[in-house]
């Protein structure tokens, strides 16, 4: 089923659901074709809540399929797996770990079909929604605003992580279409830029929009880490400037209320995805796949805090390594926020702490996923103006973020020593966050980083969790690719791959 699913979705994209909720979801109503469902102001709100929900599947996914923190940070030096012999139906996380990855992996599939569904769905909005009367303008306006930023946080994502991919600006209305040819990653970069643009032109700030939505500074947050990307630092600067002056973001005064329930959406927010803790289909369940594996029922409470928990023989995924622990200085309040450990076989191991929040039913929690904080726009305006030569004009960017984790401020710096010094901080204030692999890969600095780490698993696999006489294949990590082959579905399909 996988090998069409990138297709169908294209295709299918056509039909929306019906919804009165609040709640940005696509409940399980009638279909109904688009030829009848795009006539009024309600029917594109509407569609517009269904262009957000594969968001939730995209970051949420789990098991043998990783999803979108399995690309973005399992690839890193942040986080690894704890191996279990007993229990081998992990091979495609594993790989995704050890860069010994093919094309007819789950997790790399997951992703690329899902932001597909993504872009589908605001094409649809988009080819439609200038031909049709709004009782208020400013409401086509936001709608219009929020397809574009997402079908650009879609394109984003996937010209990161697998380079070349066909472009679907128009609805498709059959498999001809579907089957595109691949796009330059150049051109792709040009079409999010002129999408994003358009969407800051358009979307309300966010103390204006309703919480959970695309905003301006959503859209400025990506256009400028476009630039970052493209190492156009003057543009990165600019766009920033105009975030950071808004007055519509700062930072927590707790970097451990930045998770808290309380605070979803909060003032340091700038986009995060949405879920809801319950059996309705919307809650979160990716902070479950980060334990270190296998678990007592006892060890799953203590770990989760819910008191009716099950045992779990699997895997753990996304464990943080000791490279990590180690790169946290003495006093830095984040690191007791962001990891625990526990004794699960004789040996503490730790387990990413910062995502669990209070929630009553095992496996089924509310916590949001954080695309973009404010800290990080403040990281990326210290990084802009440091690679325009002006070390000190860096220095209130960081510190800013330093001094809430309790830190000395970096001050009297040059240029080499400020770009480290940023890198550092991203690690940690960012961990977790997907962040770290993408870092490498734009910084030109993840073949010899991921080289080393690789060589240091090899040599010592016990201090990266697997048991006495095991190891990594001897395959891995003897190939670090920046980019990830397209699904081998897609390929079969498409004649143009």
């Amino acid at each position: 089923m996988r090998k069409i699913i990138g297709i169908i979705t294209l295709i299918a994209a056509g039909t929306f659901t019906s919804c009165s909720e609040d709640f940005l979801q696509l409940p399980p109503e009638d279909s109904l074709s688009q030829t009848i469902f795009f006539q009024t102001q309600s029917d594109f709100e509407q569609a517009i809540n269904a262009t957000y929900g594969p968001l939730r599947d995209l970051y949420n996914t789990g098991g043998n399929s990783q999803g979108a923190w399995g690309m973005g940070e399992l690839t890193s030096d942040n986080t690894y797996y704890k191996y279990n012999p007993n229990y081998r139906a992990v091979q495609d996380g594993e790989s995704i770990a050890d860069f010994y990855v093919n094309d007819g992996n789950g997790t790399i599939s997951i992703k690329y079909t899902n932001n597909y569904l993504i872009i589908a769905r605001a094409n649809q909005i988009l080819a439609l929604i200038d031909e049709v009367e709004f009782d208020d303008n400013a409401v086509k306006d936001n709608v219009k605003g929020q397809a574009l930023y997402l079908r650009a946080l879609a394109y984003f994502d996937l010209v990161q992580f697998y380079g070349d991919v066909p472009l679907h600006l128009v609805p498709t209305t059959g498999r001809e279409d579907a089957a595109l040819p691949l796009t330059p990653a150049t051109e792709v970069y040009t079409q999010i830029m002129n999408d994003v643009g358009e969407a800051i032109s358009l979307l309300p700030v966010k103390s204006a929009q309703e919480a959970g939505r695309a905003t301006r500074g959503s859209a400025q947050m990506l256009l400028a880490n476009v630039y970052m990307v493209q190492e156009n630092w003057a543009s990165a600067e600019s766009t920033l400037t105009s975030l950071v002056g808004s007055g519509e973001y700062d930072l927590l005064g707790d970097y451990a209320n930045v998770f808290d329930l309380n605070n979803k959406n909060s003032v340091e927010s700038i986009f995060e995805v949405q879920f809801l803790e319950g059996t309705e289909g919307f809650a979160s369940t990716f902070p479950y796949n980060w334990m270190p594996e296998p678990v007592t029922a006892e060890q799953v409470a203590q770990i989760t805090g819910v008191p009716n928990s099950q045992a779990s023989n699997q895997q753990g995924f996304n464990i943080p390594t000791p490279d990590l622990l180690e790169s946290y200085e003495d006093g830095d309040l984040r690191e007791t926020v962001s990891i625990d450990s526990i004794d699960t076989d004789g040996t503490y191991y730790p387990y990413i702490k910062k995502f669990w929040t209070p929630h009553s039913t095992p496996g089924i929690t509310g916590v949001n996923w954080p695309v973009y904080r404010y800290a990080e726009a403040l990281l990326f305006m210290a990084e802009a103006v440091n690679e325009q030569g002006r070390p000190g004009d860096a220095e209130q960017y960081i510190n800013a973020v330093r001094t809430r984790a309790g830190l000395p401020g970096i001050t009297g710096v040059d240029q080499a020593t400020m770009r480290q010094a940023i890198m550092d901080e991203r690690r940690v204030e960012l961990a977790f966050e997907n962040k770290r692999w993408l870092d490498l890969v734009r910084t030109g600095t993840a073949q010899a980083v991921m080289s080393a780490f690789g060589d240091r698993v090899k040599a010592n696999p016990t201090d990266y969790y697997f048991p006495e006489g095991f190891g990594p294949p001897a395959a891995a990590f003897t190939n670090i690719y920046e980019l990830f082959p397209l699904p081998a579905g897609e390929a079969l399909l498409n004649p143009n791959f």
